[in-house]
């Protein structure tokens, strides 16, 4: 068997033999001009797609847009906060982090809150978040810190170790957190965590057939995990005709579609859409792409897609000039965990996989999550001074 290069496209930096932690200097401005370009394209639509829901529901049209901007000034705030804390002192607090994930996610199915026939979440007061969200964070740290161990990369070049340290060890640390989240029914949460779980093993050098069984494997474990409970097996039926079941599970996927086709090359204008008028449900949520396709046609869609590419080229790239091994893993993780997330909320707008809960990040309304996907950004920026990047 070749032997096994742990974190493989970072080999050449491994070279230096320099041991003090990278320099800190000022962090990204072209990658905190994305973040904050995409922030603003977010509110803006939120504000666009969610005033009518609101006045329906809540009798007040700013409703959401009032709740966003408060959790983004938060957002922003924990971001600039993390952008400061250097990811070395970060380090010595994953094992620390991995063990309380577990613990609340053990917790959720005892004290959780329900809600639309699933516990996902924690309500401590007045507020609500989901331990899954933060296992996804966690899981990107944990993976991090497990290959740039000492200890495991030098287990993981030995000829016999690395199928073993280098794939089934962190498939098993995967297993622990996917378990866990089984018990939620968030199927979607498990898809993510195994993505982004592949995709830090592929850049770590793992073995091409292994990696591909793991996907083809995973594949078939998801689809029986689907298949096996009524509340995820009635969504595939639905998803193969959704037409079928027009308002019993069907209408957003019909409504989505709709409102996709709807914009036409320019769109109806901003503001202008006829399907968020109590249509499409809920679409300050997932289904924000489908009327910010009807409102800004098929330029705006381009355009947001190409804000995520600049975005993800950008990050990718900050995170592969880094000289700390860490720094670079964690970093390329965390701009994997959004495009993993952008592509699979894609896929259930346009009805290419089933309807599940997945945000559009930047874009869908929310609040601990955002507040967790500014920390991850925060924490990008932070790896960002120390990158060998033209700032």
């Amino acid at each position: 068997m070749p032997t096994y290069s742990p974190f493989a496209f970072t080999k050449k930096r491994q070279k230096d033999k320099t041991t003090a932690p990278p320099s800190q200097g000022s962090l990204d401005r072209a990658l905190l001009f994305y973040i904050l370009l995409l922030s603003l394209f977010g509110s803006v639509m939120i504000f666009s797609a969610s005033t009518a829901y609101a006045k329906i529901r809540f009798d007040d049209s700013f409703y959401f847009v009032k709740r966003q901007t408060v959790w983004l000034m938060c957002g922003i705030a924990v971001m600039l906060l993390f952008s400061r804390v250097s990811v070395q002192s970060i380090r010595r607090y994953v094992l620390p982090l991995y063990s309380a994930v577990l613990l609340l996610l053990a917790l959720v199915p005892l004290i959780g809150t329900e809600a639309g026939g699933a516990k996902r979440w924690i309500s401590l007061g007045p507020l609500s978040f989901q331990p899954s969200e933060l296992a996804k964070t966690v899981l990107i740290l944990l993976l991090s810190y497990y290959f740039t161990h000492p200890k495991t990369e030098k287990r993981v070049r030995e000829r016999t170790g690395g199928v073993l340290y280098g794939i089934l060890v962190p498939l098993l640390l995967f297993l622990s957190f996917a378990a866990l989240v089984a018990l939620e029914k968030h199927l979607s949460c498990i898809v993510i965590l195994g993505a982004i779980t592949i995709c830090i093993i592929f850049l770590t050098g793992g073995n091409g057939k292994f990696l591909s069984a793991m996907c083809f494997g995973g594949g078939g474990a998801v689809a029986a995990f689907a298949l096996a409970v009524e509340y995820t097996r009635r969504r595939i039926v639905i998803w193969l005709n959704p037409e079928l079941y027009p308002t019993d599970g069907g209408w957003q996927t019909l409504q989505g579609l709709l409102a996709i086709g709807s914009g036409g090359f320019f769109g109806l204008g901003l503001g202008q859409s006829r399907l968020k008028h109590l249509y499409v449900s809920e679409p300050q949520n997932d289904f924000i792409f489908t009327i910010a396709c009807e409102e800004l046609g098929f330029l705006g869609a381009t355009a947001i897609l190409s804000l995520f590419c600049l975005f993800a080229l950008r990050g990718l790239k900050v995170a592969g000039n880094v000289s700390d091994p860490f720094s670079a893993l964690l970093g390329s993780g965390l701009v994997i965990k959004v495009i993993i997330q952008v592509l699979l909320n894609l896929a259930v707008v346009t009805n290419t996989l089933p309807n599940t809960g997945i945000s559009l990040p930047f874009f869908s309304y929310g609040g601990s999550s955002l507040l967790m996907l500014y920390a991850e950004m925060g924490i990008l920026l932070s790896i960002s001074r120390a990158s060998h990047v033209p700032k």
